[in-house]
């Protein structure tokens, strides 16, 4: 069986080069949080969540700080619920990227992204978006759908595919109370 180019593609991101992916980090920390790149750096992660190359589609690498997440400490009052500093976020890293490129781009609609780094301080991740008002999206059949009214702001309603992993909405358990969302099974008392 012969095995095309994005198989090889798909091997060698599983055990990356340290010394160049070192050299790369290097760079996207001096850089700003927020960058547009002509192309994804991981082409075969990037087809299989559906870019294409051709306009209408963008690619932005996003650079997020890692570890706990913390809230401002109340200077005033005995506030014992409300003392600790750390707080838990049910979000995953990549919604959470998804969300902060969807916000900055407020034209662009968010498909899905993908992880191409990782150091102590940082996560790195290249954001596919989609421009729906661009004649060569309007008439793909393949990515038209982005551009109706149920699919505007998708990451930030959580309609992503992280975000629908971090909702725990993957498998459908029928004693979960993720249906249709955790506040609402908790309003239903399930």
């Amino acid at each position: 069986m012969v095995k095309g180019m994005y198989h090889y593609i798909r091997k060698a991101w599983k055990k990356p080069d340290k010394q160049t992916l070192r050299e790369r980090m290097i760079k996207w920390r001096k850089s700003l949080v927020q960058v547009k790149v002509d192309k994804p750096l991981r082409i075969d992660r990037a087809r299989s969540l559906g870019y294409r190359d051709k306009k209408g589609f963008v690619i932005i690498r996003i650079r997020l700080k890692r570890g706990g997440h913390k809230r401002p400490r109340p200077n005033k009052g005995r506030r014992s619920k409300r003392l600790h500093t750390r707080k838990t976020l049910k979000m995953n890293y990549k919604w959470i990227a998804e969300q902060r490129v969807a916000r900055k781009y407020k034209n662009l609609e968010v498909l899905n992204s993908y992880v191409i780094g990782r150091d102590g301080i940082n996560y790195f991740y290249e954001v596919i978006c989609v421009d729906p008002s661009k004649p060569e999206i309007k008439n793909d059949k393949k990515i038209n759908w982005i551009g109706k009214g149920a699919n505007k702001k998708r990451a930030l309603r959580g309609l992503t595919s992280a975000a629908i992993k971090s909702r725990g909405l993957r498998s459908k358990h029928p004693t979960s109370k993720t249906r249709p969302s955790v506040r609402a099974g908790k309003r239903r008392g399930k």
